[in-house]
């Protein structure tokens, strides 16, 4: 959007006559347009692209039939968390309250927790994680102060209006170690902290996303978060009723990965079929098993080249409209990447077939 008013290729690629110095929209109207339609809106878009894919047949029928279904981690676009610089962040919004409500407080600390903030940084560095811990501790005192001067100056007025974030800078003065249902940021205080037991990034901060493909192809029938990080089993009928609603139809079997056990699916609904069953499978269910895996570089495309990999929508709304527009572009990119394979192939036929009917209805030849 920044880059518009720089690139009169793209306006003249979108239709424009005259080039525009001006945005052609203001950044807010996309936020507003995401509230008005909200997570059913964009829902509704995704069964779009299936239609789509039904009618270029980048998709069929019988690949619906089989599906796979895993959970992943959707990041929030949130610094890594840690106490000092939570510290300071509470510093910080309590400060802005202070100048909202025209409170005059004692004192702001706000070079104190500068300096304070930098030699954590620095100890921290250095290994002198004592020294470290007083910084932090100086960090915890400096907001505390503030935070009791407001409480008691404020009028309930100002008090009610400014409510939420004086109780989530409670929240995180007062929480500990094990503390249950931590805050781990002050603007997007519905992030949870998730071990999905991966050694490059033991734990990452974001929402529990859930996403369902076709085994072939990797075409996205349903995704969904999930907050409050719940056990995968548990996920697993409200997802398989998300694709039989987006597609008409409750796939005949889906595969899963051994966190799926204790389901509850009906089997005459659906076979859910768990990675690593013998019994009572046949030599096509074991062909199908097979690609269960591949639903991993799917979610790996949709984090890559798409947002899952950093959500910078706004609460738990933008949560789950995140999930679903990024399969929404996963699908647009399946069937666009099918139309030019469809192109290339018709236009390599077209070329030797145009140049053998411009031979044979040369002048030379027709004379002969």
């Amino acid at each position: 959007m920044e880059e518009w008013p720089e690139r009169p290729y793209w306006q003249f690629f979108c239709g424009e006559e005259f080039f525009l110095h001006e945005l052609p929209v203001d950044d807010s109207q996309l936020s507003r347009w995401r509230k008005r339609i909200g997570e059913a809106g964009v829902e509704q878009l995704l069964k779009l692209t299936i239609e789509a894919g039904l009618r270029t047949r980048t998709v069929t029928p019988k690949q619906m039939q089989v599906v796979v279904v895993d959970t992943t981690v959707q990041p929030k676009a949130v610094e890594f968390p840690t106490d000092a610089r939570l510290f300071r962040k509470v510093l910080h919004h309590l400060l802005r309250v202070a100048d909202a409500t025209e409170t005059k407080s004692r004192q702001s600390h706000r070079d104190l927790a500068k300096s304070a903030f930098l030699m954590h940084g620095r100890y921290k560095k250095a290994k002198h994680y004592k020294r470290a811990a007083k910084e932090r501790k100086k960090l915890k005192v400096y907001a505390g102060r503030v935070q009791r001067d407001l409480e008691r100056k404020m009028s309930d007025e100002a008090w009610e209006q400014h409510k939420d974030t004086l109780i989530l800078a409670e929240l995180v003065l007062t929480q500990e170690k094990k503390t249950k249902g931590k805050v781990y940021s002050m603007h997007a205080p519905e992030v949870e902290c998730i071990a999905k037991g991966k050694a490059h990034k033991p734990y990452e901060f974001g929402v529990k996303t859930s996403q369902a493909t076709t085994a072939w192809g990797g075409f996205a029938l349903g995704a969904k978060s999930l907050p409050g990080n719940p056990y995968d089993g548990h996920t697993l009928e409200e997802q398989l009723e998300q694709v039989a609603q987006l597609t008409g139809v409750m796939p005949k079997r889906c595969h899963v990965d051994r966190g799926y056990k204790g389901h509850g699916v009906d089997p005459e609904s659906c076979r859910v079929i768990i990675a690593g069953s013998r019994k009572g499978i046949s030599k096509a269910m074991k062909k199908e098993m097979k690609r269960r895996s591949s639903i991993e570089p799917e979610i790996g495309h949709q984090k890559a080249d798409g947002k899952l990999g950093r959500n910078w929508l706004k609460g738990v709304l933008g949560d789950a409209q995140n999930a679903v527009l990024c399969a929404v572009g996963h699908n647009l990119r399946k069937i666009l990447a099918h139309l030019r394979r469809l192109f290339v192939r018709i236009w390599t036929w077209w070329i030797p077939a145009l140049t053998h009917l411009r031979r044979s209805w040369a002048p030379g030849e027709c004379a002969a």
